[in-house]
């Protein structure tokens, strides 16, 4: 099966923006109507797409729901979520609407065993996000560093049942860097759960390397910033991950 590219909708005060390095206040607003930009993403071939809730991720509930909700209604594509959601009603509620993937982060370190119900009551539904700086997992937004390694925090949910494995090196993210590919090849290799890169992607160069051998663990990256500054052309980049074009168009495209 071909690696999935997962387009990123970050969610700010109901607006699609992006942040430098977790930063709140350093925040690029790239749309005032995520739904539209949800409906953009799937006319250009994408065949997921990846939600996050920013305000709701540093106060520890749902706070974008109306865009939420607006994107479900805009896309035919299946749609992850994360941000703000930390009780087994969350997660029912929000797969109810149509979600197919609700991301637990906080949760997971705070609660593992919520993680665990939640995946035998909803299958295949639950994602982890491991968003880690220095090594460390950080919590609450990022806000908040724990002492977990990330391949450490992994193992706790191996058996679990939960679908993918969402890895984000904080200090690359937004900042067009190029994904931490020896840590998330690492923690890959560490576990048997699906694992989607994130955090600074960069250009073609990063999707390229998702199609190489020591990758084959991976489902996927997920793209925020390269895709909305048009440094990834998204033909090229389907087109290599699907296998229609060869991997060095996209390096000397």
């Amino acid at each position: 099966m071909s690696k999935i590219l997962f387009p990123a909708i970050d969610l700010k005060d109901g607006q699609c923006v992006r942040l430098k390095l977790g930063d709140m206040d350093q925040a690029t607003v790239y749309n005032d109507d995520p739904a539209a930009q949800a409906k953009a993403f799937e006319d250009e071939g994408f065949r997921w797409l990846h939600v996050v809730d920013l305000n709701g991720a540093f106060e520890g509930e749902s706070v974008n729901g109306d865009a939420v909700d607006a994107i479900l209604s805009a896309t035919n594509n299946p749609v992850q979520l994360g941000g703000g959601i930390r009780t087994l009603a969350d997660i029912e509620r929000w797969l109810n609407k149509g979600l197919a993937r609700v991301i637990l982060g906080t949760v997971a370190v705070r609660n593992p065993d919520l993680v665990r119900e939640a995946c035998r009551a909803f299958p295949d539904r639950i994602a982890v996000g491991i968003d880690a700086k220095g090594g460390k997992v950080a919590v609450e937004g990022w806000a908040e560093a724990s002492e977990l390694g990330a391949i450490e925090l992994a193992h706790r949910f191996e058996g679990a049942g939960v679908a993918a494995i969402i890895f984000t090196d904080i200090d690359r993210d937004g900042v067009l860097t190029g994904i931490n590919w020896d840590a998330t090849i690492d923690l890959a290799e560490a576990v048997s759960i699906p694992v989607i890169a994130s955090g600074g992607m960069a250009s073609l160069a990063d999707v390229v390397r998702m199609v190489m051998p020591d990758a084959e663990r991976l489902e996927g990256a997920i793209s925020g910033r390269a895709l909305y500054d048009g440094r990834i052309d998204p033909q090229i980049a389907l087109g290599v991950l699907e296998g229609i074009l060869p991997p060095d168009e996209g390096l000397f495209t």
